[in-house]
């Protein structure tokens, strides 16, 4: 082929044609992983970071709760960040209301244990994971919170155990890398109740709906949820008087 049939082949126009979709598929590609790829790569990191701090709550809870329930003196756990915040905070609250029947008076009476419990709360990309009160939450950004792992409560031929857990302290950290949070027991008390008819339990907590479904789905008792004031109230009839056990656990804790 001479030059100038090269020249007005249709051939070599269409190899032009060829390269140029080519080069514009490729620039495509390249535009599509730019802007879906690596936002993409981005959140599963983030989702995958999520669940290993879900994970490392687990662990902190079970830790935590050898000092609630009196197998340990003190704890200490090691935890990742990577970025967020980790912090005690809050001011949750329990009110347990008793009624009982009284046979020294021969009539019933009202029992009332309130406490604070608090919150060891990591926040990350708008989810906030928690130990509170022997249990693990999160909070995810729709504002519904969910159980992690159940609160250490329990029912039992008619015996029902109640932990209340006070977690004192007002350190925090942010940023990258190892943090510890180290726990100290303080001094546990068990306050026993018999022949208990009526138990009403009323929860103040960021995580209130987690507890609700708890409450509801778990101990079987009749949930009200007010969301104006972040709070349920579960209660439960008993057919046959139940003994109470209310164990009452403070503790002190830092983050290192």
């Amino acid at each position: 082929m001479t030059l100038k049939t090269l020249k007005t082949s249709d051939h070599a126009v269409s190899e032009v044609v060829d390269f140029v979709i080519l080069l514009g598929v490729m620039l495509l590609a390249v535009s599509v992983i730019g802007v879906a790829g690596f936002p993409l790569l981005d959140h599963m990191q983030e989702v995958e970071h999520t669940e290993n701090i879900k994970q490392s709550y687990t662990v902190l809870a079970a830790n935590i709760n050898e000092i609630v329930f009196g197998n340990a003196p003190s704890q200490s756990i090691e935890l990742q960040m990577r970025g967020g915040s980790l912090s005690i905070t809050g001011n949750s609250l329990m009110n347990i209301t008793l009624k009982r029947w009284n046979s020294t008076s021969n009539s019933y009476e009202y029992q009332v244990f309130e406490r604070q419990m608090r919150i060891i709360e990591n926040r990350f990309e708008g989810t906030s994971i928690c130990y509170e009160n022997t249990g693990t939450w999160a909070k995810y950004p729709t504002g519904e919170s969910i159980a992690i792992t159940q609160p250490r409560f329990s029912f039992n031929k008619d015996v029902l155990v109640m932990p209340v857990t006070l977690v004192s302290g007002s350190s925090s950290q942010s940023g990258q890398g190892i943090v510890r949070v180290v726990s100290d027991g303080g001094h546990s008390n068990v306050y026993s109740y018999q022949n208990v008819s009526e138990v009403d339990v009323r929860i103040t907590s960021k995580y209130y709906e987690g507890w609700g479904t708890y409450f509801d789905d778990t101990m079987n008792m009749d949930v009200a949820v007010y969301d104006v004031n972040n709070t349920i109230n579960a209660h439960k009839n008993y057919s046959d008087n139940i003994d109470v056990h209310i164990v009452y656990s403070p503790m002190s804790a830092t983050i290192e």
